[in-house]
C-alpha cells in the first residue's frame, strides 16, 4: 500500500502526497540497485569470472548490495513495532556488510600492489569480517530499543549519537581511509612501472597492465560512496537539530542516494573492459551454451598474470 492524500502521512501530515514521492523515489532507486546487482550477479556466474580471487569478492560485495537493496524496498513508511525493527535491522546489517566488502576489496588490492602477496587463503576469515562483524554491529541498537521510524524508512531512532556511533562514524573514517589508500596504492605502482620500463618482461606487462585496469575501475568509488553518503548524513543532522520539522527536499534527496550501492557497484566493478567485450550477443549465447552442458569450451575468465602469481607463491 502506498500512501494517499487520505491516508496518515506521519512525515508531512499536512501534505500526504510527500509519502507518495518519497515511496516512490525510494522504491524506483532501490530496483535500479536490484537491477545492477543482478546483472554483476549474472554476468560473474555466466562468464565464470569467480575463478579469479578478486572477482569473487565483488561476487561477494554484489551479493551484500542485493539484499541492501532489498531493505529500501520493504513496504511503506512504518509505525514503530518488529515489522519495523526488522526492516532496520535489515538495512543496517546490509549496509555495514557492503561497507566491509568493499574495504577487503581494497585491502586486496592494497596487499597485491603494495606487497605483492596474494590473500586467498585468507578468504575464509575475510567471510567472518564480510558478515560476523555486521551482524554484531547491527544487534547493537536492539540494546534500549534504539530500532524504529526514521524518517523515510525505518532504522536508528532520532538518536545522534546512535546514528554517529553504529554508522557515520565508522562510515566517513572508512572513506577517508579508502581515499589514502587507493592515493598510496597509485603512487606505489607508478614507482614500480617506472622500474619496469627498460626490459620487456611479458609477465610484468601483464602484470602492470592488470593492477593499472583494476586501480582505474576501483580509485572513484569512495568519492562515489562519499557522494551518496552526503545526504543521508544532512539529513539526519537536520532531524537531530529539529526532529518535529523535517526537510522535505532533504529527505527525498536522502531517498533517492541512499539505495544507490547496489547501481554504483554495477557501473564500478561492471564496466571494466574485459565485461564490456564479453557483453555481446554471440559472446553471451557462447556462455549460456557452456553453462548449460557443462562440456562445451570457452573463453573463461582467466587473469593469467594473478594466476601465475599465485601459483607462484603456493609452491
Amino acid at each position: 500500500m502506498v500512501y494517499n492524500e487520505s491516508a496518515e502521512c506521519p512525515l508531512f501530515p499536512d501534505n500526504p502526497g510527500h509519502c507518495d514521492a518519497l515511496i516512490h523515489v525510494r522504491r524506483g532507486v532501490s530496483s535500479i540497485s536490484l537491477i545492477g546487482c543482478l546483472f554483476m550477479i549474472v554476468v560473474i556466474w555466466l562468464f565464470k569470472k569467480h575463478v579469479a580471487f578478486s572477482q569473487r569478492l565483488i561476487l561477494y560485495l554484489s551479493i551484500a548490495a542485493f539484499f541492501d537493496s532489498i531493505a529500501y524496498l520493504m513496504g511503506d513508511i512504518r509505525p514503530d513495532g518488529p515489522t519495523c525493527d526488522f526492516q532496520a535491522w535489515w538495512l543496517s546489517f546490509f549496509d555495514w556488510c557492503v561497507l566491509m566488502w568493499v574495504c577487503i576489496i581494497t585491502f586486496n588490492l592494497f596487499m597485491n600492489v603494495v606487497k605483492t602477496k596474494n590473500i586467498e587463503r585468507f578468504e575464509i576469515p575475510l567471510h567472518v569480517l564480510g558478515w560476523v562483524v555486521p551482524a554484531i554491529i547491527s544487534f547493537l541498537p536492539f540494546a534500549g530499543n534504539h530500532y524504529g521510524p526514521a524518517g523515510a524508512w525505518c532504522w536508528i531512532v532520532n538518536d545522534l549519537g546512535w546514528r554517529f556511533g553504529i554508522w557515520y562514524g565508522p562510515l566517513f573514517i572508512a572513506i577517508a581511509v579508502l581515499v589514502v589508500t587507493y592515493v598510496y596504492i597509485i603512487v606505489t605502482l607508478n614507482r614500480r612501472l617506472s622500474t619496469w620500463h627498460g626490459t620487456y618482461d611479458p609477465d610484468s606487462e601483464r602484470q602492470a597492465a592488470m593492477l593499472k585496469e583494476d586501480i582505474k575501475s576501483l580509485r572513484a568509488y569512495p568519492f562515489i560512496y562519499l557522494a551518496a553518503s552526503i545526504f543521508p548524513l544532512i539529513n539526519r543532522i537536520q532531524n537531530a537539530a529539529a526532529p518535529d520539522d523535517p526537510v522535505f527536499a532533504l529527505v527525498i534527496l536522502a531517498a533517492l542516494t541512499a539505495p544507490l550501492h547496489g547501481a554504483m557497484n554495477a557501473i564500478v566493478f561492471g564496466m571494466d573492459r574485459e565485461t564490456l567485450r564479453k557483453l555481446t550477443p554471440t559472446q553471451i549465447k557462447v556462455a549460456l551454451m557452456a553453462r548449460m552442458t557443462k562440456t562445451a569450451s570457452i573463453q573463461e575468465f582467466h587473469p593469467q598474470s594473478r594466476t601465475d602469481e599465485e601459483e607462484s607463491q603456493q609452491e
